[in-house]
C-alpha cells in the first residue's frame, strides 16, 4: 500500500495538492472518471428513421408512379376512342402539368418527414441536456491540500483521498485507508445481497458502482471512469459507444447462448463458475441500472398513457385502412362499370396508360383517406408534453429521470412524505435541554451547569458526530449559519457553541484517525457510538441517539453537581411524562447524549454491541427544533382538495410527529385517523406467525395519517399494502418522498419515488423517479398540476384530432364515391394532417397549468381516454363541419354562382368551388383548435389563452400559410385564387365553430345516454397492457426470457419441496394436512417471482429446506449440478 501510495505521489492526510498541471497529468495518465456516452443519432439518421413510416412509403410510391405516368405521351393523343378518359387534357395546355399533383406530393412527404425528424431530434436533445443535469448533481467530497471539498464526480482524479459516508454511491476504485464500521453493498456487482465488512487491514478494495450501507471512511481512488469496475462492464456491454444493434443482436443472442452456458457451466468446475456469475449478474443488474441513466431516452420512457395512445392510433389506423380501401375499390368500379359496361368501350393499347393515370389517382386518393385517418400525431403528441413538462418541471425543482413519472403523478392519490426536510426546513436549532436535573426551556447560561458536566457534555458533542458535520460562518453579513453535514448534529454543535465553547478544538485534539472504535447511526440502532482512548488507556464511549431508546440503556445520570446517581426505570417513566413528552409535544425532536467508561484490563469485547452500549450514564436531553416549511400547510391543503391524501412516514417521536402533523395541517383535532408508531403499526398488520396480511392491512391504512418511529421496512410495507389494496374501486396510485440509502425499497415499490436532492443520499436518487431539487413539499404539488396538466393537454389534443378524423374521412369517402373525386385533393389532405398533427400537438401540449388543475379529484387509472364530454364535443362539431362542406360541396356553385368543380376530368385546372371547400374546412379546424383547449364543457374558450405564446403563433402562422396556399398555391395546391368576399364567407363559417361550440355545451351530457360506453371503446383493450406495465418496467427479450426461466425454476423447486414433504411426512406419520398447509404458505411465498433480487450463491439444499431462500435464487444455470 505504502509503496502505492508514493508511486501516485500522495500524502495521505493532506491530498493532492490541487494543482491544475498535476490534475491533468493524471486525466492524461490514467483518465477521466466518466464513461463516454453513446453517440446521439445524427438528423440524417433520424430522417432516414421518419422515413420507415409505411403510409409515407405508399405516398411515395403512389407519386412516383404519378409523376412518370405524367412524362409519358400516348401515341394516339386526342382519340375520342379513350372517352371522357381524355376530355379536357388539352385545356390550355393542362397536360404539361400532369406531373405538378406528383411532385407537390412528393415534397409535402420532404415537409412531413423533416418535421418529425426535428422533434426527434430536439428530444434526442433534451434528454441529452437532463441527462448531462442528472449527472453533474452527483458531487463527491474529496480532500485537497487539507480541505475538504465537494467536487462533481467527472471531477475525481487517480490518488484523490475521497471521503465515504452512509449512502453514497462509490464513483470510483479505491482503497480504503480509514474506516469507521463501513458495509458495503456490492450486490450490483457479485449478487451477494450480505453487506460486506471493510477495513483498511483486512478486505480495504471498494469498488465503483456498489452502495455505502453503514459507516464512514477514506479511501485513496485507484481507478476511474473505463479503467473503474463499472466501466469495465460497460466496455463489456459495448456502452462505451458501441452501436445500439450489436447490443439489440447480443440480447437476442442470450436467448439462444443461455442453453450453451448451461453445459459450458456444468463442464467447468464450482470456482469457475462462481467466476462467470458476477459478471453475468452485473450486466443484468448494475450495468442496467446504469445503462438506464446513461441512455439518452430512459428505458421506461414508454408509459402507461403512451400505451394507450398507440393502441387508440392503431384502432383509429385500422378503421382508416378499411375506409381507404373501400374507396379505392368504389372509385375503380365505378369507373371501369362508367365506362366499359355502360358505355360499352373497349380497351385500347394506346389508352393504358390514360386509364392507369386513372388508377393511380384513384390509388393516391385512397392512401390519402388513410393517411389522414391513422393519427400519427397522437405518440407525438405526448413526446412533445412529456418533455415540454419535463423541461418546466425543472424550473419548479422537479428533476425527473423516468418520463412516465411525470404523468403518473397527475393520478396520485396518496403521497407518503418524510417530515424532516421535506415537510420542515431541514435547520436544526437546540432550543430546550434537561441538564443537572433541570429542565431548561431555553439554552442556558454555560455558569449554571456544573463545570464537570458541561466538559463532558462537550466532548460527547464534539467528538460523537461525524467529522464532516460542520457549522460555517454565514454567507451574507447578518445571515443565520451555514449548516453542513447531518442536520441533526448540526443541531447539537449549534448547543456547543450556544455553550460559549469551540467543538474543532476538541476535534483537533483527537483527530478522526486516533478515534478506537465508531457505531455509526443507522435506522436499526436509532443511535451513534464512539470509543476513544484517554491517556491512562482507559476507554471512554460517547452515545448519542433517541431519547426512548437511549434512557433505556442508561442505569446512572449525572446530578445537579456533576456526580453520577442511580438512575432506576421509575426515574425514567417519570422523565418522560416531565421532560420528553412535553418536548415532543412542541414538535422538538429529543436526543439523549450519554457515555461510559471502560478499564484498560482486560479490553472490553468491542463486537459485542449489546453489552458494550449498556449500563450507560445520561449527561443530558437536548429538544432540537426543526421548524415547518411556512408553504407547506398551503400546499398539504391543496393536495387535500385536490383529492390525494396526505400521510407522514417518520423515525421521530409520536408526539413530535403529532405535533408536527398538526402544524401541518395533515390531521385536524376532532377527525376520525390514526396516528401510530412502527411497534403498533406491526402488531396490527401481522398476524401470530408474524406474517404481513392484506386484510389486516387493509383495516389500518385508510384512516392512518402518522407512522411515527417507523423503520424502512414499515415504510415499504405501507406502500406496498396500500398499492395491493383492493379495498378501494380504483387502485391506488402512491407517491413516496424518501433521503436515506434505506428508502431504496420503498421509493422502487411506489408509483412515483421522490428522492431528496440536498438531503438525499445517492442511493436514494439511483431508486427515485423524480429528484426533489430543492427538499421541498410544495415542489411535489406542483408535479401532481403538472402530471395533470400532461393528460389534459394529451385530452385536448384528442379531441381536435378525433374531430378533424372523423370529418376529412367521411367528406373523402363519400365525395370519392358520389363524385369520383375527393373533394380534398392528396397535397390539400397532407396539409390537413401536418395542421393538424404536428402543428396542433406543440399547441395544444404545451398548454401551461393552471391552479385550476387542483380543484378536481385524481382521474384513477382505469377512466376512459375520452370522457363523454369530449365525445360530445366531437361528434358535435363532427356535424358541424360535415354538414356545411355537403352544404358546399352540392349546393356551393349555387350560393356562390360559381362553376361547379364535381366531376372535373383528369389534370382539369383546380376549381374556385374546390377551393372553397378547403379554405372553409382549414378555416373550421383552426378556430376548433381554439374550441379544444377546453375539455371540462367550460365557456371561456379564450381563458389564459395569451399565457401560451405557442399556440397564439401557431394559430396565426397557418392562418397565413393558408393565405398564402390558397392566393399563390395554384396547380400543386389545386388551388384557384379567391376574391374578399369569398375569403370573408370562408371565414365566417369557421367562426360559427365557436358559436357552435357554446350550443354543445350547453346540452347537458345526462341527456346524451349513449355516451357513457362511448369513451370505454378504446379502454377495453389497453387494460392488461396497463396492469401488465404497473408492477414491471419494460424489459428487453432476454430479459423476460430470463424471467421466464426463473418461474419455471421456481415452480420445479416448489414441486420437488411437495415431495419432499410427503415423502418425510409418511416416514413420520405425521398429519398429511400440516404437510399440505405448509405447502400452500410456500408457494405464496414463491408467488412474488418476478421481482427477483440479484444471485445469491446459495446451496440447492438450503434452498429446499427453506421456502424463502429461494426467492433469493435466480434462474439456476450454474446450480444445475447440485441437485442430489
Amino acid at each position: 500500500m505504502k509503496s502505492w501510495v508514493s508511486r501516485v505521489s500522495l500524502s495521505p492526510p493532506a491530498g493532492l495538492t490541487g494543482d491544475p498541471a498535476d490534475l491533468d497529468k493524471r486525466k492524461d495518465v490514467y483518465g477521466q472518471n466518466l464513461i463516454p456516452p453513446k453517440k446521439p443519432k445524427t438528423f440524417l439518421q433520424l430522417v432516414w428513421e421518419a422515413l420507415q413510416d409505411v403510409t409515407l412509403i405508399i405516398l411515395e410510391i403512389a407519386a412516383m408512379i404519378s409523376l412518370g405516368l405524367s412524362f409519358y405521351q400516348p401515341p394516339g393523343e386526342g382519340s375520342e376512342s379513350c372517352g371522357a378518359a381524355n376530355a379536357g387534357a388539352e385545356d390550355e395546355g393542362e397536360a404539361e402539368a400532369g406531373w405538378i399533383e406528383g411532385a407537390a406530393i412528393l415534397l409535402s412527404v420532404v415537409c412531413v418527414v423533416l418535421v418529425t425528424a426535428f422533434n426527434d431530434w430536439s428530444k434526442e436533445k433534451q434528454f441529452r441536456g437532463l441527462q448531462s443535469r442528472i449527472e453533474q448533481e452527483q458531487k463527491f467530497q474529496v480532500v485537497r491540500g487539507s480541505q475538504v471539498i465537494q467536487l462533481p464526480v467527472a471531477d475525481i482524479v487517480v490518488g484523490d483521498i475521497a471521503q465515504i459516508k452512509y449512502g453514497d454511491l462509490l464513483p470510483a476504485d479505491g482503497i480504503l485507508i480509514q474506516g469507521n464500521d463501513l458495509k458495503i453493498d456490492e450486490s450490483s456487482l457479485t449478487g451477494e445481497s450480505d453487506h460486506v465488512r471493510k477495513s483498511a487491514d483486512k478486505d480495504p478494495m471498494l469498488l465503483s458502482g456498489t452502495h455505502v450501507m453503514e459507516g464512514s471512511g477514506r479511501m485513496v481512488v485507484t481507478a476511474v471512469g473505463v479503467n473503474s469496475q463499472t466501466g469495465i462492464i460497460f466496455t463489456l456491454l459495448g456502452a462505451g459507444g458501441e452501436e445500439e444493434e450489436k447490443k439489440e443482436k447480443k440480447g437476442k443472442m442470450q436467448d439462444g447462448n443461455m442453453e450453451n452456458n448451461q453445459t459450458k457451466v456444468k463442464k467447468q468446475d464450482g470456482a469457475a463458475a462462481m467466476e462467470m456469475q458476477p459478471l453475468k449478474s452485473a450486466e443484468g443488474g448494475e450495468a442496467d441500472e446504469k445503462e438506464k441513466k446513461k441512455a439518452s431516452v430512459s428505458k421506461k420512457e414508454k408509459s402507461v398513457l403512451q400505451g394507450k395512445l398507440t393502441k387508440l392510433a392503431v384502432q383509429i389506423g385500422k378503421a382508416g385502412l378499411v375506409m381507404s380501401a373501400i374507396t379505392v375499390i368504389i372509385l375503380v368500379l365505378y369507373f371501369a362499370i362508367d365506362n366499359f359496361v355502360l358505355q360499352k368501350r373497349q380497351w385500347l393499347p394506346e389508352c393504358t396508360p390514360i386509364y392507369i393515370q386513372y388508377f393511380v389517382k384513384f390509388f393516391i386518393i385512397g392512401v390519402t383517406v388513410l393517411v389522414v385517418a391513422v393519427p400519427e400525431g397522437l405518440p407525438l403528441a405526448v413526446t412533445i408534453s412529456l418533455a415540454y413538462s419535463v423541461k418546466k418541471m425543472m424550473k419548479d425543482n422537479n428533476l425527473v429521470r423516468h418520463l412516465d413519472a411525470c404523468e403518473t403523478m397527475g393520478n396520485a392519490t396518496a403521497i407518503c412524505s418524510d417530515k424532516t426536510g421535506t415537510l420542515t426546513t431541514n435547520r436544526m436549532t437546540a432550543v430546550q435541554c434537561y441538564v443537572g436535573d433541570v429542565h431548561y426551556k431555553v439554552i442556558p447560561d454555560p455558569s449554571s451547569i456544573p463545570p464537570k458536566t458541561l466538559d463532558i457534555l462537550v466532548s460527547a458533542i464534539s467528538i460523537n458526530s461525524a467529522y464532516t458535520t460542520k457549522i460555517l460562518p454565514p454567507d451574507k453579513e447578518g445571515g443565520l449559519p451555514k449548516q453542513v453535514g447531518n442536520k441533526t448534529e448540526c443541531g447539537l454543535l449549534g448547543l456547543v457553541l450556544d455553550l460559549k465553547r469551540d467543538y474543532q478544538s476538541i476535534r483537533n485534539q483527537i483527530p478522526e484517525e486516533k478515534l478506537y472504535k465508531v457505531y455509526t447511526f443507522n435506522s436499526v440502532r436509532k443511535s451513534m457510538s464512539t470509543v476513544t482512548k484517554l491517556q491512562d488507556g482507559s476507554f471512554r464511549m460517547y452515545s448519542k441517539g433517541a431519547s426512548e431508546i437511549v434512557l433505556k440503556k442508561c442505569s446512572r445520570i449525572l446530578n445537579e453537581v456533576g456526580e453520577q446517581r442511580v438512575f432506576r426505570p421509575r426515574d425514567r417513566d417519570d422523565m418522560v411524562k416531565k421532560v420528553i413528552e412535553p418536548m415532543a409535544c412542541d414538535g422538538l425532536r429529543t436526543i439523549c447524549v450519554a457515555y461510559r467508561d471502560f478499564s484498560a484490563d482486560p479490553e472490553p469485547n468491542w463486537d459485542d454491541e449489546n453489552n458494550i452500549v449498556s449500563d450507560l450514564t445520561a449527561i443530558c436531553v437536548v429538544g432540537i427544533e426543526d421548524p415547518v416549511r411556512p408553504e407547506v400547510p398551503e400546499a398539504i391543503r391543496k393536495c387535500q382538495r385536490a383529492g390525494i391524501t396526505v400521510r407522514m412516514v417518520t423515525g421521530d417521536n409520536i408526539n413530535t410527529a403529532r405535533a408536527i402533523a398538526i402544524k401541518c395541517g395533515i390531521i385536524h383535532p376532532g377527525e376520525d385517523f390514526l396516528c401510530i408508531d412502527g411497534k403498533e403499526f406491526n402488531r396490527r398488520i401481522r398476524n401470530e406467525k408474524g406474517e404481513v396480511e392484506q386484510e389486516r392491512i387493509d383495516k389500518v391504512w385508510p384512516k392512518l395519517r402518522v407512522l411515527a418511529r417507523s423503520s424502512p421496512t414499515d415504510k415499504h410495507t405501507l406502500v406496498k399494502g396500500i398499492i395491493d389494496s383492493t379495498l378501494v374501486d380504483q387502485r391506488q396510485v402512491v407517491a413516496v418522498t424518501g433521503d436515506g440509502t434505506n428508502d431504496g425499497p420503498a421509493l422502487k415499490k411506489a408509483d412515483v419515488g421522490f428522492a431528496m436532492g440536498i438531503a438525499g443520499t445517492d442511493v436514494a436518487k439511483e431508486a427515485s423517479d423524480i429528484i426533489l431539487t430543492d427538499d421541498n413539499f410544495t415542489s411535489i404539488v406542483k408535479a401532481v398540476m403538472w402530471g395533470r396538466n400532461v393528460y389534459d393537454s394529451i385530452s385536448k389534443f384528442l379531441q381536435f384530432q378525433l374531430t378533424v378524423n372523423v370529418v376529412a374521412v367521411i367528406v373523402a369517402f363519400t365525395g370519392a364515391c358520389i363524385t369520383q373525386d375527393s373533394p380534398l385533393k392528396a397535397v390539400q389532405m397532407l396539409w390537413v394532417n401536418l395542421i393538424m398533427d404536428t402543428f396542433a400537438s406543440l399547441a395544444l401540449a404545451t398548454e401551461p397549468p393552471t391552479e385550476s388543475l387542483l380543484m378536481r379529484k385524481p382521474y384513477g387509472r382505469n377512466k376512459p381516454l375520452i370522457s363523454s364530454t369530449m365525445t360530445k364535443n366531437i361528434l358535435g362539431h363532427g356535424i358541424y363541419q360535415l354538414i356545411i362542406i355537403f352544404t358546399l360541396l352540392f349546393v356551393g356553385e349555387q350560393i356562390f354562382d360559381i362553376d361547379s368543380g364535381r366531376n372535373a376530368p383528369l389534370h382539369s385546372p383546380p376549381s374556385e368551388h374546390y377551393t372553397i371547400i378547403f379554405n372553409t374546412f382549414v378555416m373550421m379546424q383552426l378556430f376548433n383548435e381554439i374550441n379544444a383547449r377546453k375539455i371540462h364543457g367550460e365557456r371561456n374558450v379564450f381563458d389564459g389563452i395569451f399565457r401560451n405564446p405557442i399556440f397564439c403563433s401557431i394559430v396565426l402562422g397557418t392562418f397565413a400559410i393558408q393565405i398564402v396556399i390558397v392566393q399563390f398555391g395554384g396547380k400543386p395546391f389545386s388551388c384557384s385564387p379567391l376574391d374578399l368576399e369569398k375569403w370573408m364567407w370562408c371565414v365566417f363559417l369557421g367562426l360559427g365553430e365557436l358559436v357552435w361550440g357554446q350550443v354543445i355545451s350547453s346540452i347537458p351530457n345526462s341527456k346524451l345516454r349513449f355516451l357513457k360506453g362511448a369513451g370505454q371503446l378504446t379502454q377495453k383493450d389497453d387494460m392488461p397492457e396497463e396492469e401488465m406495465n404497473e408492477d414491471q418496467e419494460e424489459i428487453d427479450h432476454a430479459e423476460r426470457e430470463l424471467r421466464r426461466g426463473q418461474i419455471l425454476w421456481f415452480r420445479g423447486l416448489s414441486r420437488i419441496q411437495t415431495q419432499i414433504e410427503v415423502v418425510n411426512t409418511f416416514k413420520s406419520g405425521t398429519s398429511f394436512q400440516g404437510a399440505l398447509r405448509r405447502q400452500s404458505s410456500t408457494t405464496s411465498q414463491n408467488q412474488d417471482v418476478t421481482n427477483v433480487s440479484s444471485p445469491s450463491h446459495v446451496s440447492l439444499s438450503n434452498a429446499l429446506s427453506s421456502p424463502t431462500s429461494t426467492a433469493a435464487v435466480p434462474a439456476g444455470h450454474s446450480r444445475r449440478q447440485r441437485i442430489p
